[in-house]
C-alpha cells in the first residue's frame, strides 16, 4: 500500500523561485502543482483542492492578495491552508493576508527552504 502524496500547489511568477520549490518538495515526497500567476492558481486551486497553498503576492494577471480574496469566496477555499511568500515586507500587505486567513507569511529575501518545509509539515504533514 502506498502513501497518498500531500499536494502542493506553488503560484510563483517567478521561474526560478518557482523550479526550486518544485525541487525541493517534490524530494520532500510532496506532489506538485504549479501556476505563474493568481488566475491560474485560483482556477487550479478551486479544481484541484490542494493541501496547501504556497502564493506570491506580486504577480501578474491577478496578484495574490486578490487570488486570496477570491479563493475566501469559496466554501473549500476558506479553508485551505495558505502560505505567502513575497517580497514584500509591507506590513499593509501582511495585514491585509492575515485578514485572510494566512498561515505563515515569508518574505523571500530572508526566505530558508528549510523553514518553508518546517511550516508546511507542521500545517499539513508530509
Amino acid at each position: 500500500m502506498t502513501d497518498i502524496k500531500k499536494i502542493i500547489l506553488v503560484v510563483e511568477d517567478e521561474d526560478p523561485l518557482r523550479m526550486v520549490l518544485k525541487d525541493v518538495l517534490t524530494v520532500e515526497g510532496y506532489g506538485i502543482l504549479e501556476a505563474k500567476n493568481g488566475i491560474e492558481g485560483l482556477d487550479m486551486a478551486l479544481r484541484e483542492h490542494p493541501d496547501l497553498i504556497l502564493l506570491d503576492i506580486l504577480m501578474p494577471k491577478m496578484d495574490g492578495l486578490e487570488m486570496l480574496k477570491k479563493l475566501r469566496e469559496d466554501e473549500w477555499g476558506r479553508k485551505a491552508p495558505v502560505i505567502v511568500l513575497t517580497n514584500l515586507s509591507d506590513n499593509e500587505d501582511i495585514a491585509r493576508a492575515v485578514e485572510e486567513d494566512v498561515f505563515e507569511y515569508f518574505v523571500k529575501t530572508d526566505i530558508k527552504i528549510n523553514e518553508v518545509i518546517a511550516r508546511i509539515r507542521e500545517k499539513i504533514g508530509k
